[in-house]
């Protein structure tokens, strides 16, 4: 196989699970929220089928931490492009919340900016800005975990990180020598557990048998150290799972971890105040 076809075997693959209505949900794609040298920096919100005008409902922002750069020289396309983005995104609006994918150059900087365009917008974009999920997974949690350290957004009602690495605790460096390999930016450096908000829910997915070097060290280590500071975790071990279950693990046991996820973000972003 060549590599361009390599490239499009991953870039397509999408969601093992499907509900109805992923495919009558509407898309406002490309607007933009941040203007640069290099041009314009831009979002897709993918809304319920049933969405009206002007409503305002809860959102998740898929966060990434690969600048998409550098990974389109390496896939052939930006993340929000990605099979499995847009598929996550069509189960996320299809199950009732509107859903936020994004262009970046510079991740962490990147999606700062995204949320303040969101909180100054909401009204007109149809986003209820008091009740905000973040979505996560591999290389991209790193940079998810700085978004939920940031001591002001309160707005954060909950986050899903998937198969990812988490922090570099006890002296540990995997995770520094894993962004510093695959690209992705690792802004929770000399971070630790202690620097999460104490309440925020969070639902972290393990792929048991994930083979990339090191991830489950730094997660399990990450987790013993939430479940000691009593965080509100809820936590799904897909025991035969490898890494990206979601899209390369077409199992009932992926598509169940699936359900779980859609089920824990409409309990903490539709339920009432």
């Amino acid at each position: 196989m060549s590599p361009r076809n390599e490239q499009d075997q991953v870039s397509k693959k999408v969601v093992v699970y499907r509900i109805p209505g992923m495919d009558a949900v509407s898309i406002q794609p490309d607007i933009e929220y941040r203007i640069g040298d290099a041009g314009p920096l831009t979002m897709d919100i993918y809304y319920p089928p049933d969405h009206r005008s002007g409503a305002r409902i809860p959102a998740v922002v898929f966060v990434t931490g690969y600048p998409d750069p550098g990974f389109k020289a390496v896939l052939g396309c930006r993340q929000k492009e990605m099979g499995s983005y847009i598929s996550w995104a069509r189960l996320t609006a299809a199950s009732g919340l509107a859903a936020i994918t994004y262009t970046n150059r510079e991740p962490a900087a990147d999606v700062k900016v995204l949320l303040q365009t969101l909180f100054q917008n909401a009204a007109s974009l149809g986003i209820d800005e008091g009740r905000i999920g973040i979505w996560a997974c591999s290389g991209n949690v790193p940079n998810a975990l700085s978004v939920l350290m940031e001591k002001h957004h309160k707005h954060l009602k909950c986050a899903v990180l998937g198969y990812g690495y988490m922090l570099d605790l006890d002296g540990s460096t995997a995770v520094a020598e894993a962004a510093g390999k695959w690209g992705f930016v690792n802004p929770v450096a000399g971070k630790s557990v202690a620097d999460l908000p104490p309440d925020l829910p969070l639902f972290i997915a393990r792929a048991g048998r994930d083979e990339t070097p090191h991830l489950n060290e730094a997660l399990d280590a990450f987790l013993a150290k939430a479940l000691a500071a009593n965080l509100p975790i809820t936590f799904a071990n897909h025991a035969d799972a490898p890494h990206a279950f979601d899209v390369m693990h077409d199992s009932e046991a992926s598509r169940e971890v699936i359900r779980q996820i859609l089920a824990f973000m409409r309990f903490y972003l539709l339920k009432s105040p």
